[in-house]
């Protein structure tokens, strides 16, 4: 009658949380003492309910019993379908309360707060650079131990990110995804493009701090900057004379 009626007899000691039924208030309690009964005879892992445990278990059979009725995709987890449903009828329901943008996990709200409070929770151990996400430490890592796991298959050079690899891909496709609207050029990089739509623009970024010339990329101010400092970083191999820009080297 309990449940009819509402009444929740049943008082958690600790925090004062209350249950209509004793068994639920005996689960709610191992959150505070952090009790853990139920234990995996496959690999010893413990946890505080028999239905974690039973949703553990199909890590070890591979049972998948919820199946999406749209694509017959099937998951161990009655909440990875719910998020995969997600998928299909294109619900978002977390929204940012900053920016309105919505998400279709809560994760991924999480991830995009860290935008708007510059939170980085994950630091390097080796040089103390801090990441908004797990996934960017991941691949920052890869500059300290040389890990390059993403390999070209035509010319089998490797990279340690998917992206540049993705990017250095248009070398071989000669794919130009990223177009002017003003001339129509196209550019296999991004960064490629903004740096020509300065051409329209006539915008000059960078700067030279000696005699404040204005360039539209930053190679052609470092370029620039060797005329104040001498640097000639460019040498012959068979008289030794030193060049500004390579492009002098070649033509002599």
């Amino acid at each position: 009658m309990k449940i009819h009626t509402g009444k929740k007899t049943n008082k958690c000691d600790i925090c004062d949380k209350r249950f209509s039924e004793s068994g639920k208030m005996k689960t709610h309690t191992r959150i505070h003492t952090r009790e853990k009964p139920f234990k995996s005879d496959i690999c010893d892992e413990w946890f505080s309910q028999s239905g974690n445990l039973k949703t553990h278990m199909r890590i070890h059979t591979g049972e998948k019993p919820f199946k999406c009725d749209i694509c017959d995709e099937r998951f161990s987890e009655s909440g990875s379908l719910t998020k995969h449903m997600r998928i299909h009828t294109g619900e978002k329901p977390f929204k940012c309360d900053i920016c309105d943008e919505r998400f279709s996990q809560s994760g991924n709200l999480k991830k995009h707060m860290r935008i708007h409070t510059g939170e980085k929770p994950f630091k390097c151990d080796i040089c103390n650079e801090r990441f908004s996400q797990s996934g960017n430490l991941k691949t920052h890592m890869r500059m300290h131990t040389g890990e390059k796991p993403f390999k070209c298959d035509i010319c089998y050079l490797r990279f340690s990110a998917s992206g540049s690899l993705k990017k250095h891909m248009r070398i071989h496709t000669g794919e130009k995804p990223f177009k002017c609207n003003m001339c129509d050029q196209g550019f296999s990089q991004s960064g490629n493009l903004i740096s020509h739509m300065r051409i329209h623009t006539g915008e000059k970024p960078f700067k030279c701090d000696i005699c404040d010339e204005q360039f539209g990329e930053s190679g052609r101010l470092k370029r620039h900057i060797r005329i104040h400092t001498g640097e000639k970083p460019f040498k012959c191999d068979i008289c030794d004379e030193r060049f500004s820009e390579s492009g002098s080297l070649k033509s002599t």
